[in-house]
């Protein structure tokens, strides 16, 4: 049974994001695990409306916050422990990660 580790990496600094990617793939290298990505997903502007006060009768507003996410995927198969230590790393705050595990059973094995 192996489990396949699935890393989401989001930052709307891309430099920072890469860096961070390039790391990990770095690491993965020299530990021999299988690495499948990095898998980058077209970057997602995002719009923010700013109202001027709270009051819910005043609809003036300032021009939006706008920004930009860019996302990175990378897959970890087996090498529990270095996809455990990639996910519990600490990360700059501009870098946001979710980590999902997968358990893959090999074939011809019924349950």
């Amino acid at each position: 049974m192996t489990f396949v580790t699935r890393l989401t990496l989001q930052s709307g600094d891309r430099a920072a994001l890469d860096g961070i990617v390039e790391d990990i793939k770095d690491t993965a290298e020299r530990k021999g695990a299988a690495l499948k990505g990095p898998h980058s997903h077209p970057p997602e502007k995002l719009s923010v409306p700013q109202r001027c006060r709270l009051h819910a009768d005043d609809d003036r507003r300032f021009s939006s916050w706008e920004y930009t996410v860019f996302t990175r995927e990378l897959e970890i198969h087996g090498h529990d422990n270095l996809a455990r230590n990639i996910a519990s790393q600490n990360f700059p705050d501009s870098v946001h990660i979710e980590a999902e595990v997968e358990q893959i059973h090999g074939a011809g094995r019924g349950n």
